[in-house]
């Protein structure tokens, strides 16, 4: 699939057909985005839900907006985790146990790669907003989190955060989450469900996620901002830009003189008014375009 650059669609709109030379100028246009990513020192990736679902995890909108007959809102808060921390741990058992099945792609990779190949001159961050660890496998050594990990839990009890990729997490959970259940209630007892290990807490652990009404932990606050702030070409990728703060990220560095290309599969309502380059198409493909040299 081509990359079809911003000023490419602006042109075809206006003018009404195609430009019989499309490719030529699509290259153009990627060769100079090539040229600022070439003299950049430090480059930030913010990626979201469409990137990891080009490695077949649902993003939750859409078609794929519901678990049984519950959207992925219905079951990230705190008040339904207290009401029903069952139901809330099967859901996120089932999203656990479809990451660990999951692979990185090409777009995944292509980030890696021109990270490793930059070590020494470049500072090549990702800030993403999935919590499925697939940029770290991936091989990127830089990023940064903002709504935690699927495979942390915290602790509701003395807040310790640890990793745990255990599959199933507790034998309580071994075969349960089907999203074709009707179920809309668990019958997990809480004493069976995930708990702190230390033996003067034993609190009921939750999974390591920024949910719906919380906001970020300010470490990652202060981290991202660092960050964003001494930016010099940033890569939005698969992201809506409607899910705040991230999505006020990218415009907070294209006012700052930072130069920011989109790749998504269609634009957003920001890309065409205020970043430099929008790159449209599958992040697999259009990513590995963009950052091979």
């Amino acid at each position: 699939m081509c990359i079809v650059s911003r000023s490419i669609r602006k042109r075809t709109k206006t003018l009404g057909f195609v430009p019989k030379f499309l490719s030529q100028t699509q290259a153009s246009d990627l060769a100079k985005f090539k040229q600022d990513l070439k003299s950049a020192k430090e480059v930030v990736v913010l990626s979201g839900a469409g990137i990891s679902a080009e490695s077949g995890i649902p993003t939750f909108r859409g078609n794929d907006g519901l678990w049984r007959k519950l959207s992925c809102p219905d079951l990230s808060k705190p008040s339904v985790f207290r009401d029903d921390p069952g139901l809330v741990w099967e859901f996120y058992h089932f999203r656990r146990e479809m990451v660990l099945k999951t692979k990185p792609n090409a777009g995944h990779i292509a980030i890696a790669q021109y990270e490793a190949r930059h070590k020494n001159d470049k500072k090549v961050t990702v800030v993403t907003q999935n919590f499925d660890g697939l940029h770290a496998k991936a091989g990127s050594s830089r990023v940064i989190e903002l709504h935690g990990n699927l495979f942390k839990t915290r602790c509701t009890k003395c807040n310790e955060v640890l990793v745990n990729t255990d599959s199933p997490i507790c034998p309580a959970l071994a075969g349960q989450g089907s999203p074709t259940s009707n179920k809309l209630t668990s019958d997990i007892a809480e004493k069976d469900l995930p708990h702190c290990k230390k033996p003067d807490c034993n609190g009921l652990l939750r999974p390591h996620i920024v949910w719906f009404g919380e906001t970020l932990e300010p470490a990652i606050v202060e981290q991202t901002d660092a960050v964003i702030s001494k930016c010099n070409v940033c890569l939005v990728v698969g992201t809506s830009s409607l899910v705040f703060p991230a999505a006020a990220y990218p415009s907070v560095m294209a006012a700052g003189g930072t130069i920011v290309a989109e790749f998504n599969l269609e634009p957003t309502l920001i890309s065409s008014t205020k970043f430099d380059y929008y790159f449209e198409g599958p992040s697999s493909v259009t990513l590995p375009e963009a950052l091979n040299e």
